[in-house]
């Protein structure tokens, strides 16, 4: 996501702050090009506008002109509205209800909404322990309540039996009435969507607020569809009342434009992003977090959070018990720590959250640094016999020949992978013989490849 505007306004910025110092006429060409990488990005125009000209009101101030780093300053001008277009302050789903909180979804057919609830079911009963009963209000497209039923099963959340015949209103009602007396904490209303938005759909929806009085509704749309997810979510405001916006396929969309321009016009909050088709791809939406994203500033916060929640820390203490022990690291070792990495959202999303990636991201590309190259990695070692996993000296020229057919790789590939397992292995030798007051001292010299 924002990976055009992030390259645009990398370049803008790049160009201020070698500038020893900056004149109105430098600020006022700057900020051309922002406006056209906004609108190149999908950004509304009327919220490019008003962005614009609060960053211009600020940045041909005295204070920046005259600062003793105005480019860095005009840069942080940017990142602080850009955090004032996107909300300021994270807002997550709100409990603060009795219970069963009912949690309205809507949305138009195609945006993911189903899938989006099973996501946020999964995610309240992880790390909120909350008890949540989903319900299928979808009686107009076909199996679409068989779907929740068995994506329920998937992230073992339960979900309201499914009685032939029943309209959208009274299944509200006896999943409400089944919350209460299942003593359940949230109930997610699931409704049909539409192709388009029209009359009968909006409609339907207001009748189902109106039946069940959601604590939260939440619109669920489509990042990809760009200015025509910001009309559909001012429309849903506007006839039937938004609490939030979920936005889903945030991967897929490289311009990123909706996220920008929907709590400008809609005054309503992004609480969650879809980061990928798998059911734990989920994410909170900090303001200031994808602020630092889009200007090249990573979010290692989030990074950090990706890590605890995904990281195994079994095997992650097994791995230290092994070095502790004076035990070598091998072939089976890199295979978890690979397969960690793909865990963690592979290798574009993780480099996506490093400050300063988007510099290095066409050589990064050039050098074929993806997820791809995981997967022909973990092939590599699969291919591998158990004893050539654990000791690497085996892999002579005939072995690496076999090992790369095996695998649908070639021999320098092979290669390669044995000479980073070969770097980590002389890495993991210097952090283990390391004492306490000499770590920093003696480990970053090798961590920084000087010998």
């Amino acid at each position: 996501m924002f990976d055009s505007l992030t390259t645009r306004l990398g370049d803008v910025f790049d160009r201020l702050t070698k500038r020893g110092a900056l004149s109105p006429e430098d600020v006022g060409t700057a900020l051309r090009e922002v406006r056209v990488a906004l609108l190149e990005a999908d950004v509304a125009l009327p919220v490019v506008k008003d962005f614009v000209t609060a960053v211009r009101d600020k940045a041909i101030g005295q204070s920046v002109l005259k600062s003793v780093t105005p480019g860095q300053m005009v840069v942080k001008i940017v990142h602080d509205h850009l955090v004032e277009m996107l909300g300021t302050v994270a807002e997550p789903i709100d409990f603060n209800a009795t219970p069963p909180v009912a949690i309205l979804m809507i949305g138009l057919q195609g945006s993911g909404k189903t899938t989006t609830t099973a996501k946020i079911a999964r995610r309240l009963k992880l790390k909120e322990r909350k008890k949540v009963l989903m319900a299928s209000l979808d009686v107009a497209r076909p199996a679409a309540q068989e779907q929740l039923a068995i994506l329920g099963r998937q992230v073992e959340v339960d979900t309201l039996p499914i009685v032939a015949g029943q309209k959208p209103v009274e299944i509200a009602r006896r999943a409400l009435a089944e919350g209460r007396t299942g003593g359940y904490d949230v109930v997610m209303l699931d409704t049909a969507g539409r192709l388009a938005i029209d009359e009968t759909l909006m409609q339907e929806v207001a009748e189902i607020r109106d039946a069940t009085s959601p604590h939260e509704s939440l619109l669920v749309a489509d990042a990809m569809t760009g200015q025509d997810a910001v009309n559909v979510a001012k429309t849903f405001n506007e006839r039937v009342g938004l609490s939030g916006i979920v936005l889903t396929r945030i991967d897929g969309d490289a311009r990123g434009g909706s996220a920008l321009s929907m709590r400008a016009i809609t005054g309503k909050p992004i609480k969650l992003i879809g980061t990928g088709e798998k059911l734990d791809a989920l994410e909170d939406f900090h303001p200031d977090r994808i602020a630092g994203r889009i200007l090249g500033m990573g979010d290692v916060v989030s990074l950090v959070e990706r890590a605890a929640e995904t990281v195994d820390r079994e095997e992650a203490e097994k791995l230290a018990e092994k070095f502790h022990k004076g035990q070598g690291f091998d072939f089976d070792d890199l295979l978890k720590q690979l397969r960690q990495v793909r865990k963690m959202g592979g290798m574009t999303g993780v480099l996506g959250m490093l400050p300063g990636i988007g510099k290095v991201k066409k050589q990064l590309a050039d050098a074929k640094i993806d997820d791809g190259m995981i997967k022909r990695q973990e092939a590599i070692i699969l291919s591998m016999t158990k004893a050539e996993r654990r000791n690497w000296k085996l892999l002579n020229a005939r072995r690496k020949i076999r090992i790369a057919s095996g695998s649908g790789t070639t021999v320098p590939e092979v290669n390669r992978l044995l000479k980073q397992f070969q770097d980590m292995s002389r890495m993991m030798k210097q952090v283990q013989s390391l004492n306490k007051r000499g770590v920093l001292q003696r480990a970053l010299p090798g961590l920084l490849g000087r010998r």
